[in-house]
Order: C-alpha cells, then sequence, then structure tokens
C-alpha cells in the first residue's frame, strides 16, 4: 500500500471500516472454500459452519450395532463433513456413561436408557444429556442356558413353568440398570407373568462377558445384542428364547449420545457426526455390504469374535439352537429407508415409562418435557438435510409390544401405571 493510500485510511475511518469488512469477509471465503461442501449445507455457528473440534473420539461397546461409528471411520464417510472420528472401544457401558459426563468422550454409541438415566440423575451420575439420532432397531435377543433346555424351557411360557415349580434362585443377567436390555429382559419376564425382581435375581454384565459367565454357570438367562447371542449357539451353552423385535418390532435400541454441553459447545461438529454415522447406516442397510460390514467389525479392535457368529442375523438368518431356523425381515437395521435415525420423543418417553414401571423413579416425571430437551430433533433434522434423509410427519410413533399393549406416547402416566406387574 502506497504512503498515499495509507494518508486516504488515516483521513477516511469509514473507508478504513469498509476495507477491513472486505478484507475479513475475503479471508473467510477463502477459509469456506476449503471445507467440503456438506458442511456448508447447514446453518452457521461462531461465523463457520465447519466443525468446531475436527478430530472426535467416539466410544462403542463391542457389539454389532456399533457398526455405524465403526464404519463411519473405516470408509472415510466422516471426512465428508470435515470430521476425523476416531472409535474408542469401552469395556463397559458404566464406563462409557463416565466417560461422557467427564468429557473424556466426545459422543458415544450408547444404551437409550442410560442417556435418560443420566439426565434424571438415576444411579448417581445427573448431568444435562443429548440423544442425538437412533443408530439402530432390533438385532438383541434372550438367551438362556442349556441347563433350562434339559428341564423342558424353550420359550417364556416354560420358564415361567419352571419357575413356579420348581423354585430357586434363578439368575438373569442384562448389561446396564437403566439401560435397553434391563428393559427387555423385565418386559418379556413379566409378559409372562414372572416377576423379575421377585420371583428371580437380577445381575449386571458386561456385553463381552455374557457369554463366559453363562459358560462356568453364573447365570440361567441374559439379555445382550448381538453378536453374543449367537455366539451362545455356537459355543453350545445355550439358546435363543426370544429376540427383542418380537417384544417390540422396530424397536429403539442403541442411541448416537452425548451430553447437552457438548453440543451447545460444539453443534457443528454434532451436526457433522450425525450426517456421517447417516450416511455409514445408509451403506450398512444395503444387504451386499454386510459380509464386508461383519468382516470389519468382527477385527479384535472392534468387536473381536469370528465372522460367522457376526454375520448370519446381520442378513437376518436366525437359528435359534434348538431346531427353529428362519429368515426375519426385522433383522437388525441402520436406516430402512431413513426410519431409523429420526429421535422420536415417543421412544425416549417410553423408557422413562419403564424406569418409574420398576421403580428407578420414585414420581412420574414430566415426560413430554424430558425427551423434547434430551432428543435433539433440530440438529438431527439438519443433518438429515445434509444426507437427503426422508423425515417423518410427526415426532411421535405407535407400537404393539409383546403382550398387546399400544405404545402411543399419548398418555405416559396412565400407561407406566397400567401394568400388573411391577415394582
Amino acid at each position: 500500500m502506497s504512503d498515499t493510500q495509507d494518508k486516504s485510511l488515516v483521513q477516511d475511518p469509514g473507508k478504513r471500516d469498509f476495507m477491513k469488512k472486505t478484507t475479513g469477509l475475503s479471508v473467510a471465503a477463502a477459509l469456506m472454500a476449503l471445507v467440503p461442501p456438506g458442511v456448508r449445507q447447514g446453518a452457521w455457528a461462531a461465523g463457520s459452519d465447519a466443525p468446531e473440534k475436527p478430530r472426535l473420539s467416539i466410544g462403542f461397546i463391542p457389539l454389532t450395532d456399533c457398526a455405524s461409528v465403526v464404519m463411519a471411520s473405516v470408509k472415510g464417510f466422516d471426512k465428508k463433513y470435515g470430521l476425523t472420528i476416531m472409535p474408542s472401544k469401552e469395556a463397559s457401558w458404566a464406563a462409557v456413561r463416565d466417560k461422557l459426563v467427564n468429557g473424556e468422550l466426545g459422543a458415544a454409541h450408547v444404551l437409550y436408557g442410560l442417556i435418560y438415566g443420566v439426565q434424571l440423575g438415576i444411579g448417581g451420575s445427573k448431568k444435562d444429556m443429548a440423544v442425538l439420532a437412533s443408530i439402530n432397531h432390533n438385532g438383541q435377543a434372550i438367551s438362556l442356558s442349556n441347563q433350562l433346555k434339559a428341564k423342558g424351557v424353550t420359550d417364556g411360557a416354560s420358564l415361567a413353568k419352571l419357575v413356579k415349580a420348581e423354585p430357586r434362585e434363578y439368575t438373569f443377567a442384562q448389561t446396564f440398570p437403566t439401560g435397553t436390555h434391563a428393559m427387555w429382559l423385565y418386559y418379556w419376564l413379566a409378559a409372562y407373568g414372572i416377576d423379575p425382581f421377585r420371583d428371580v435375581k437380577n445381575i449386571v454384565v458386561p456385553p463381552p462377558q455374557m457369554v463366559a459367565n453363562m459358560r462356568v454357570g453364573n447365570m440361567d438367562g441374559f439379555c445382550v445384542g448381538e453378536p453374543w447371542n449367537a455366539r451362545t449357539i455356537r459355543d453350545n451353552i445355550g439358546f435363543t428364547a426370544a429376540t427383542s423385535q418380537e417384544i417390540w418390532k422396530d424397536h429403539p435400541e442403541k442411541v448416537l449420545g452425548a451430553t447437552a454441553e457438548f453440543v451447545e459447545k460444539y453443534p457443528n461438529t454434532a451436526r457433522a457426526m450425525v450426517a456421517a454415522i447417516l450416511d455409514a447406516s445408509k451403506y450398512i442397510d444395503d444387504m451386499k455390504n454386510r459380509a464386508e460390514v461383519a468382516k470389519v467389525i468382527a477385527a479384535k479392535s472392534y468387536v473381536n469374535t469370528d465372522f460367522d457368529s457376526i454375520v448370519g442375523r446381520m442378513r437376518g438368518v436366525y437359528d435359534n439352537g434348538i431346531g427353529k431356523k428362519w429368515k426375519d425381515p426385522d433383522y437388525m437395521k441402520f436406516y430402512n429407508g431413513g426410519t431409523v435415525g429420526f429421535p422420536y420423543l415417543s421412544d425416549g418417553m417410553w423408557f422413562l415409562t419403564q424406569h418409574k414401571r420398576w421403580g428407578l423413579l420414585k414420581n412420574h416425571p414430566d415426560y413430554l418435557a424430558v425427551a423434547k430437551k434430551v432428543n435433539r430433533i433440530d440438529i438431527y433434522k439438519a443433518a438429515a438435510a445434509m444426507t437427503k434423509t426422508p423425515l417423518p410427519k410427526s415426532d411421535m410413533r405407535s407400537s404393539k409390544l409383546i403382550d398387546g399393549v399400544v405404545w402411543d406416547g399419548k398418555d405416559p402416566v396412565k400407561y407406566a401405571d397400567s401394568f400388573k406387574i411391577k415394582a
């Protein structure tokens, strides 16, 4: 810049301010040219729509339904949105909870009910939380031991008959007190007249340890995600008594969870993360990709099991271990035409009704208000727009569960209080 130009700027402050603004805009425009186009479609935060935190640790537990987190990283879906996702293998759901709460993890593949439990302070930890997206529907199961099979047990009805006829301390395991597996197990037992707290004993066991614990006789049955139910059959120590989709077709399962603090601090990162997971989910749900996905997640750094224990049920090919084989149309789904990811308010509310049913909550919460606070539909919708994922017409949905009772979220207090078997 010449001396004449310098003087003109000093003499004309308006011109000086204009030059500063236009220079700043030019720099911003140049920087934005470096950001992937998919990211720039969203709303801006702090002057940019690029992820504020481009490297992100996402926790996961070794289960088949961690696949979208893993594949978002392995296949590079994260890079499209300016992110580098670093999957972080965790030992238990308690560890996932603690690392989310203290900020060691940015987000996690996590049990739906765990997020709501932390939101309301069930079990000690209390912090405002966020459900950013549903990761999968279906694909869990309840396994029973060969010892019960030897007693003639093949399903819920025959289990109830044995428990009544031969009283003893029957032990069942689930993976976390407020989590999905606990709720499926309790609901299933109660549907057959078995009180999950008075008639049997319940313990908590991390998913990868289920098979080993049943092998040594520590439990009569458990509820867990795949591949550990299929592995139980392959190792000849038990059988599948029920799939979770028999309990509730297209039920909510794992979610992409984070703290509300994280989402408020890094809104662009949250949106980009959901977009990457949606793209990965779409890839996984193409059946021709499922063998590849099963091979990737079977590796030691992820699920750490054999390929065959994963791939069959991922494809909907089921064998219950006691003579029944079938092709299940309601196998584990991650995208399903865009219907899986949406964080329905009614799904979150359902877990609260069960927490109240089983005495984890003393009083009825404001079910809808809690769900609206936790389920970040705004973040999801922005990510859905980026990925061209269709949205449902309503943020509530209706379902009929195994006992014939319909859940639609319209009267959660009445629903929670309606069950004959409850705490």
